[in-house]
């Protein structure tokens, strides 16, 4: 039987190696210490030292990327999400995290613990949360545990927020055998708040009370950052002890007493426990201002008996807090959570000096310096090495002359139009509460963001999740750039001026020459589209490990930066609609049409060629089309605007159509290939519909970026070159229920 005797003894290499610190990490802990760390220390380094929480693989390039901007708050690595001045006296906190490796295991409890952590992050700070996205990736739709982890995965995250309060207003969804035994699983949340009314993740002021507040202390979760640092494999199942699970009730609870708690100035700060629970938010806080803390573990509610001391300091239970309370203001603030009927327990206090003490049963079960445990401070930072990989160059050798384009292009059509990376996601949207709050302006009026109500102003927020996987796989580089200019392009479509990013970023092991290599691409593919769009980054996450070995082979996930985009409609006049308004109304592409079918779904799925470059892109190019796009929508010139995306411009057409039933009668450029110009998905495109008495002004306004007229709406089926590809209704009902029966029919 283990005993907390037991955990006081020296450890061994053998058992730092087992909790996944390097022989030369392991000696570094033994000099910061100036001993042999025990058990209980080791656990609380191979946590903290993961990549997880200590970024210690990325941080060098993460520094890289533009976090300054006019109306930035709070920078990234500053404090639980970014903060952003949107005016009028209030800020937007918004952030984007991973729960791949969970889901992986436990796809309904690994999701809804993702909601609830982003939203605590949220609502840590003292703002209120309005708007959830996310971002998923599963593997071949075909399989059968696919089905199931998709099932799982929106059931989880459908529960957990529906039943929290908050509205999903945006997401997206996309399958690719590189995910099949690791999905991705990414969760956005964004709230509302004061300015001047932050409340600071730190620690300072010796003497003052530490309190943990909201749930109590479990085993679930235990050491589940250094799960989510390593690979899944086979032995996997036997880390399911490491998945958290969710109350949704507890949270929502949490939310109102944090809030009515940032109303008073009865705290020094706050900080959720995610990854690392006690031991991260204690180290957090303290590092920040250079304190210590004592820590009494008895005095921690659990749901069990007999928790080792390292059980409570690694627990991840959910809907939890560390809240350092001004010293005699204590019985305020346990007034509030007794209200809400939640735990405030004292478990220690401020100390000076910068250690970490942890107690229990009168003994002192670990001890070390908290700025030796945190992102930035004594975490060890590695250069890894990168070598570009075989493929990269493969892709660029592909050529369109290689294709012959097919005799058929409304088969192609069908094919994309039923095809679950450009189906219609309604049978997952139904199952989320999108209009809980009655925040959301895009239920009714479909956007390329989602519109975030103000009450009270006529400004609002727009918020997007973008990226074309394939395209970053293709060029690290271009596709990274790709995936802001297409969040940018999304919130300029609806009317809004974009502002900054999240990013979570998703790739495979990061000893794997070649995976680093897709990393280093990404953050420089970002860096250049932020510089540009002046969208600094506020923070994320970077994920890891996310890749499987297949018959023997190493195999990573696509390299996936999911971007989250946040941006501000400062007059709810110019949202602009997605969806064709009215019959007669002139349609037009803004942009420029090219030969390029690479990296697309027509390329990849309908050929099944899986190697190809990145598609058309100019950062330069963009730019320009996105101003154009906003002159022409502030000056009231177009019913109508849907960004040229995932399945081409025939794509676009068609879902600016189904909103309404609205048909169009477009022709084809003579200048282009035909399934190029339909399918292809070359970037810095936009539709717009534009009513009569308005195209003399809006082609004069748009001739400088290039504008094609294409037809107009019209009737009530999709005609391309004289050529009826469907009615509108009849694609409408393969469009929606494609993705249901591809997930209700067994393999």
């Amino acid at each position: 039987m283990e005993t907390t005797e037991n955990h006081l003894a020296e450890a061994s290499l053998e058992t730092a190696q087992e909790l996944g610190l390097l022989k030369e990490e392991f000696e570094l802990i033994k000099e910061i210490l100036g001993r042999t760390p025990n058990f209980t220390e080791v656990s609380i380094y191979s946590v903290m030292w993961s990549e997880h929480c200590s970024y210690k693989n990325s941080i060098k390039w993460l520094k890289t990327l533009p976090k300054e901007g006019p109306h930035m708050l709070a920078e990234a690595g500053e404090e639980n999400a970014g903060l952003v001045d949107i005016g009028d006296g209030l800020a937007c906190a918004f952030k984007i995290e991973s729960h791949n490796h969970p889901s992986a295991l436990e796809p309904y409890q690994g999701a809804a613990t993702g909601v609830g952590g982003i939203n605590r992050d949220i609502f840590t700070m003292g703002a209120r949360p309005i708007a959830q996205l996310n971002s998923l990736r599963f593997g071949n739709i075909d399989l059968d545990r696919t089905k199931w982890l998709v099932k799982g995965v929106v059931k989880g995250i459908g529960d957990y927020g529906n039943s929290f309060g908050i509205p999903v207003v945006g997401g997206e969804l996309f399958f690719d055998e590189c995910y099949n035994t690791n999905p991705l699983v990414n969760a956005m949340s964004a709230g509302i708040m004061k300015t001047g009314t932050m409340i600071s993740a730190t620690s300072y002021g010796v003497g003052n009370p530490v309190f943990i507040v909201g749930s109590s202390t479990g085993k679930d979760g235990i050491h589940g950052a250094a799960f989510a640092s390593k690979d899944i494999s086979e032995d996997s199942m036997e880390d399911l002890p490491a998945v958290q699970v969710g109350d949704p009730f507890q949270e929502k609870l949490l939310l109102e007493a944090s809030l009515e708690l940032a109303e008073t100035d009865t705290i020094i700060g706050m900080q959720d426990m995610g990854a690392a629970g006690i031991t991260c938010s204690t180290s957090e806080m303290s590092g920040k201002e250079g304190f210590g803390m004592t820590i009494d573990l008895d005095k921690v509610p659990c749901r069990q008996e007999g928790m080792l001391p390292f059980e409570i300091l690694l627990s991840e239970s959910q809907e939890r807090m560390l809240v350092v309370v001004k010293k005699g203001r204590e019985d305020e603030v346990k007034a509030i959570f007794d209200k809400w009927d939640l735990n405030c327990v004292q478990i220690g206090e401020v100390t000076e000096g910068g250690q970490l003490e942890y107690y229990m049963k009168g003994v002192k079960v670990a001890e070390m310096p908290a700025e030796s445990l945190v992102l930035g401070g004594g975490a060890p930072v590695y250069e890894r090495e990168y070598s570009e990989p075989a493929y990269y160059q493969k892709n660029k050798a592909f050529s369109i002359d290689s294709i012959e384009e097919p005799k058929d292009l409304k088969a192609v059509a069908k094919y994309l139009w039923n095809h679950p990376n450009i189906a219609s996601k309604k049978w997952v949207m139904e199952q989320y509460d999108s209009m809980v709050g009655t925040v959301n302006m895009s239920t009714n009026k479909p956007t390329d963001a989602g519109i975030v109500n103000i009450k009270g102003l006529d400004k609002a927020l727009a918020f997007t999740v973008d990226c074309n996987a394939r395209s970053v796989h293709a060029d690290p580089e271009k596709g990274c750039a790709i995936a802001v200019a297409e969040a940018a392009r999304n919130i300029v479509c609806s009317g809004g001026e974009p502002s900054a990013i999240t990013n979570c970023l998703n790739f495979g092991n990061p000893y794997n020459p070649e995976v680093y290599w897709q990393f280093v691409g990404t953050i420089k593919g970002m860096s250049a589209a932020c510089k540009k769009f002046k969208t600094p980054v506020t923070g994320g996450n970077v994920s890891f490990y996310n890749q499987s070995t297949q018959e023997g082979v190493d195999v990573p996930v696509f390299p996936t930066p999911t971007i989250g985009m946040m941006g501000i409609v400062t007059s709810k006049k110019n949202i602009t609609t997605s969806a064709f308004q009215n019959e007669g109304d002139s349609i037009y592409l803004v942009g420029a049409s090219k030969n390029d079918i690479s990296s697309s779904e027509y390329l990849y799925a309908y050929h099944k060629v899986k190697q190809s470059p990145a598609p058309y892109f100019n950062l330069d190019e963009e730019f320009e089309v996105q101003k154009s796009i906003k002159s022409i929508i502030s000056n009231g010139l177009i019913e109508s605007a849907h960004d040229c995306a995932d399945g081409g411009l025939f794509i676009t057409l068609m879902e600016s159509s189904m909103p309404n039933g609205l048909g169009f009668d477009i022709n084809t450029d003579t200048n282009y290939r035909k399934d190029a110009f339909l399918f292809g998905e070359a970037q810095s495109r936009v539709v717009v519909s534009v009513k009569l008495e308005n195209k003399a002004a809006f082609e004069a306004s748009a001739q400088a970026v290039g504008v094609t007229y294409l037809g107009e709406v019209k009737g009530s089926s999709m005609r391309v070159d004289g050529e009826s590809f469907s009615e509108v209704k009849t694609a409408k009902f393969e469009f929606d229920t494609a993705l249901e029966n591809y997930l209700t029919t067994k393999s």
